[in-house]
């Protein structure tokens, strides 16, 4: 079969990491601290160092306005989760937000309270989840076929900042926040389970998926005590620590006991998987493994360390075995994950998959 030439390459042959490193390397700027790469970018600016993130979320790909359980989206919940997933970005990075601009896409039929509640839902989450610092700067209006929301956010550094290059072997691999929850909450969400009649706890999944809350403290509190390197979790777990491992160039061991703890700890907080678990005839530890969007934060610290408050062990770093790439660095009780041979794709979320 011909090899298909540069010109005739489509960005889903390549995959979301292919297309990365196709344009990364064009993008560089002598003010940058830090380039592409991280959850953020570093600029070093007259006034001070801060870090800049921007983030898009499209209809039918990022969220659907009718789910096949029969939930329809509101605007509230497209505000929230569009702070969220920018807010936890500045976190993983050690940083606290303090300015954000959105932009919104809307075909001429979007009702007018529907947009309203996307400016609701947006202030609401920066308000609960901690991030009062942040001030709502404006933004910018568009029609299209097909609603989008764009956020920006920028964030300041009080301390070191964290990166995903700087994992060693031997650090202790651990996260804060939830695992598996908005994994199981899409699944809810994609299913024929009429959402008016989940229970309480699948109930629970599902807002867990709509409005995730990343834990915005955990980012400065990593950094302070010693944390190597970090990222947030918008994939899942198996393919972000993947990621880290390649930008570290070391290799990281999974392991289901400390991740089955996670999910002991998670019932204890109201956050209960087994339910929806049963009801879609599915495993657990495969949500916590490989959903994403929950948007914890993956760090490592020195293996004398202690872990910051808040944070539970799921893994330890190792050194990287030959010309390794994301999909062969990560293994789970010594096996490699997922199992099978080293090309398999990686677990976890690709914008550009089917």
């Amino acid at each position: 079969m011909a090899e298909t030439s540069d010109q005739e390459q489509t960005v889903a042959g390549l995959g979301e990491a292919g297309v990365l490193k196709r344009i990364l390397p064009r993008l560089r700027g002598a003010s940058m601290l830090l380039g592409p790469g991280d959850d953020a970018a570093i600029i070093d600016a007259p006034g001070g160092r801060f870090v800049v993130t921007i983030d898009t979320l499209v209809q039918d790909r990022d969220f659907r306005l009718n789910w096949r359980n029969g939930y329809q989206s509101s605007g509230y919940d497209v505000g929230w989760k569009s702070a969220a997933q920018n807010l936890s970005d500045v976190n993983a990075m050690g940083a606290v937000a303090t300015a954000a601009v959105i932009s919104l896409t809307l075909p001429p039929e979007t009702p007018v309270a529907w947009v309203e509640g996307i400016a609701d839902g947006f202030s609401a989450a920066v308000r609960e989840l901690g991030a009062d610092q942040c001030a709502l700067a404006g933004g910018d209006l568009s029609s299209g076929s097909e609603l989008s929301i764009t956020a920006a956010l920028t964030g300041s550094i009080p301390g070191p900042a964290l990166l995903r290059s700087g994992a060693r072997p031997g650090d202790i691999l651990a996260v804060s926040g939830v695992l598996g929850a908005a994994a199981a909450g899409l699944a809810l969400l994609e299913s024929e389970h009429d959402f008016t009649a989940l229970d309480p706890s699948c109930a629970t999944l599902v807002e867990r998926q709509l409005r995730p809350r990343p834990p915005l403290s955990a980012g400065p509190r990593a950094a302070a005590a010693g944390a190597t390197a970090a990222m947030d979790i918008s994939d899942g777990l198996a393919r972000d620590a993947g990621r880290l491992a390649e930008a570290s160039g070391v290799s990281i061991d999974l392991e289901s006991t400390s991740l089955r703890a996670i999910i002991g700890s998670m019932e204890r907080e109201g956050i209960d998987l087994g339910a929806a678990a049963e009801l879609m005839e599915q495993e657990p530890l495969n949500w916590v493994l490989s959903g994403g969007e929950d948007h914890g934060l993956l760090a490592t610290f020195p293996p004398d360390a202690a872990l910051p408050s808040g944070f539970m062990r799921v893994g330890r770093v190792g050194r990287a075995s030959g010309d390794q790439d994301v999909r062969q660095c990560i293994s789970l009780d010594g096996a490699p994950y997922p199992s099978g041979s080293a090309g398999e794709s990686s677990p976890g979320f690709d914008h550009f998959s089917g």
